[in-house]
């Protein structure tokens, strides 16, 4: 099986072979020393006892040292370059604690009775066996401990004259041969293990770096979005302000008709960036809930009106089944989801037609939107939620939007805690569920919008500060011909001077200014020069999560770039007759 990430050299695997021993050594020493003491005791009579003391100290003094020596290397830790030294220097010292275990042979064999010499062999057989588990981390080591000691063990029956010890010493062979042969084994297991270990150290960090690319490439995406969308928003946003002059002006019929179509397509072109801003609003964390009772009814009609011509145009069935339910949710964005899911079936569906619906499930009440489009491969189904993907549109049409409106839709439904899910076969149409909760909360109808005079801002002094000459231009054409009196910036020192002249009754700045300054500073700066009253509006093309965060900090009033002439309009009527604008000079709304 081929390997997609360098291969652990033997010189690291040596290391944590060592490692591995050492750490086994330390944890060894209490049950050596119980071990040689209980020897001691068991197998001390008058002829032996001395040589007994002195093989126990001889045994607890080489295996402390070799603890001693384990600790130390262990906090020190094992250079790669003196492993083999390490390797060597373990051979040396087991051999001489395999030596000593050994030396119990001709200290307490053949001097007692059957039942102590069984015992002797019984004890010995147990220390080669724990060591093999021990040292086979290091095959060597255990090898010079197991000669070691079985050339010290086995002198001892070669020099007596009793034939049971020859078979005695046959069977030590095979006992011994049979450790040998299971210490490979051990030590390959131990190995494969270490490299195991080493592989998935290897993929642990081949994901985190991917983690860490793709969280950078998001970071690089997310720049890139805000940035193209600001410079994007600057001249759309100049140009629906000089369509609007163009509106109040008097033109032929085909004049109109075109200025019509200029509209609709800075209109397609604001949708678009408009579908940005919801995405990045969403990234920034900057989306803020207001969950309350609400009509499915009213927002399915506001849909259907918006959204009808789309579908008249292609010459297909668009309707919605009038329903009385009222859900617990927000209703601004609940409407985002829905009119991204019928604005998508409407685009992705030429023959038929699209029907939205509403069914109650117990507690709740589930929105549904079909379609007899060209419907979604099953394998496709969860790719349409990410950004930036589209099927069926290989070339780019820019009538088929972004790519962004489902996952918009998705990442709102996951922020309302709402379930969104579809059912879809190709070539036979698709159906997109949104679970709602029901209330039983009865509603009370909002006032009717209040209807401005055309006259209604006519005297009003605005002061608007803008980067951007285009838009300065528009702002200030646009203006006067509401009857507004205009003074224009884009530096914050000179609307200072501005105001010192003539004081604004409402100031209208973009939100990012020239030499780092910000709108929500020029709106301070000029609240600290004529009162904290001063009404304000702030306009952003930007839609980079850091600087929605902070434009929605400053508690200014904020609209995003393109806002079209009407929604102005509407917006400073409604500040001149809530705030009691100063109207010496112009007749109020």
């Amino acid at each position: 099986m081929k390997r997609f990430f360098c291969y652990p050299t033997v010189d690291r695997i040596l290391v944590e072979q060592l490692r591995l021993l050492y750490g086994n050594l330390g944890n060894s020493m209490i049950p050596a020393v119980a071990l040689a003491i209980f020897c001691v005791i068991t197998l001390a009579n008058d002829s032996n006892r001395r040589e007994l003391l002195l093989w126990c100290a001889s045994v607890m003094t080489s295996k402390l040292y070799m603890v001693i020596h384990a600790r130390r290397q262990l906090s020190a830790g094992i250079p790669t370059d003196k492993a083999d030294r390490l390797v060597n220097r373990l051979m040396l010292m087991k051999a001489v604690h395999g030596a000593c275990w050994g030396a119990l042979a001709w200290v307490a064999l053949g001097k007692a009775n059957v039942s102590d010499n069984v015992l002797v062999l019984a004890v010995l057989a147990g220390v080669l066996g724990n060591s093999m588990a021990l040292l086979s981390p290091v095959l060597p080591v255990f090898i010079s401990f197991m000669l070691a000691g079985s050339i010290v063990l086995g002198m001892h029956p070669l020099l007596m004259s009793d034939t049971n010890y020859g078979a005695l010493l046959a069977v030590t062979v095979l006992y011994l041969i049979s450790m040998l042969v299971q210490a490979r084994n051990c030590a390959t297991a131990a190995r494969a293990a270490i490299e195991l270990r080493f592989e998935n150290d290897a993929l642990v960090n081949l994901a985190n770096k991917a983690q860490f690319d793709a969280e950078q490439a998001n970071q690089v995406k997310s720049k890139f979005l805000a940035a193209a969308s600001h410079d994007l928003r600057q001249p759309i946003h100049a140009q629906g302000l000089f369509l609007g002059i163009l509106g109040r002006t008097n033109l032929s019929a085909y004049q109109s008709n075109v200025l019509a179509s200029a509209q609709s397509a800075s209109l397609a072109s604001s949708e678009m960036l408009n579908t940005l801003l919801d995405f990045s609003c969403i990234e920034a964390g900057v989306m803020r809930l207001n969950v309350k009772p609400f009509q499915l009814q009213i927002m399915l009609n506001k849909i259907e009106n918006d959204l009808a011509q789309q579908a008249d145009i292609k010459d297909m069935v668009y309707r919605s089944r009038d329903t009385t339910i009222v859900v617990n949710s927000d209703a601004s964005l609940v409407e985002i989801i829905v009119r991204n899911l019928v604005s998508n079936a409407i685009r992705y569906t030429d023959f038929g037609g699209v029907l939205t619906a509403c069914r109650r499930r117990g507690n709740h009440v589930v929105v549904e939107v079909w379609d007899t489009g060209i419907g979604i491969h099953p394998a496709q189904q969860q790719n349409i939620f990410r950004e930036f993907h589209q099927l069926g549109n290989p070339e780019r049409d820019r009538c088929k939007g972004l790519g962004l409106g489902l996952a918009v839709s998705q990442r709102l439904a996951m922020l309302l805690g709402h379930e969104l899910s579809l059912s879809s076969r190709p070539g036979k149409g698709s159906v997109f569920r949104l679970v709602l909760p029901l209330t039983s909360v009865s509603i009370t109808h909002d006032m009717p919008a209040f209807i401005y005079d055309a006259h209604c801002l006519k005297g009003v002094h605005v002061l608007v500060i803008d980067d951007d000459e285009a838009v300065l231009l528009g702002m200030a054409h646009l203006l006067h011909s509401w009857g507004c009196t205009v003074d224009t910036t884009d530096s914050v020192t000179k609307c200072l001077e501005l105001s010192r002249r003539q004081k604004p009754a409402i100031v209208i700045s973009d939100y990012r200014l020239r030499e780092q300054h910000t709108g929500a500073q020029a709106i301070m700066a000029l609240r600290a020069l004529q009162g904290e009253n001063l009404p304000a509006l702030l306009i952003t093309g930007d839609t980079a999560p850091e600087r929605l965060r902070d434009a929605l900090a400053s508690g200014i009033p904020l609209l995003h770039k393109p806002v079209s002439p009407e929604y102005l309009f509407q917006t400073l009527a409604e500040i001149v007759r809530q705030r009691n604008v100063d109207t010496s000079a112009y007749k109020a709304c």
